[in-house]
């Protein structure tokens, strides 16, 4: 992932924004939409495009196209930056490669922890049942 192509690659679009802020509010379009064409990119591989198509179908239009929108605050600049931000961090987390799992046993001290406490256990209900009579 190419942090400076993606940040090239964005596309920004200014809103309205809405709820309280008075009069500010119905002048000024301060809420931005961040766009980002993931297919069309250069900024990513193609493993990465396939891995954030697979990872969130649900946030990418049928075009391709990530989008996220940001109201913070009431400056437009301040809510650019944001977004900007917000793209970036949610890139990254969605690309990371999860470990594979490494197979452990557990150790010998263990089963015979385990084993023992078994046969306390079975040794308790034993004791709680009558005495057979022969």
């Amino acid at each position: 992932m190419k942090e400076e192509i993606i940040i090239k690659e964005l596309q920004f679009k200014a809103v309205r924004s809405s709820g309280a802020g008075g009069q500010h509010v119905n002048k000024t379009s301060s809420k931005v939409e961040v766009s980002f064409p993931i297919f069309s990119s250069e900024g990513l591989s193609e493993a990465e495009k396939e891995r954030l198509k697979a990872r969130i179908p649900n946030r990418i239009s049928s075009e391709g196209i990530l989008t996220l929108q940001c109201s913070e605050s009431r400056s437009q600049h301040r809510n650019k930056a944001i977004g900007i931000q917000r793209m970036l961090e949610l890139l990254k987390q969605h690309l990371k490669v999860a470990k594979k799992r490494k197979k452990s046993k557990p150790s010998r001290s263990a089963i015979e922890k385990r084993i023992k406490a078994k046969k306390n256990n079975a040794l308790k209900k034993a004791y709680r049942k009558p005495p057979k009579l022969e």
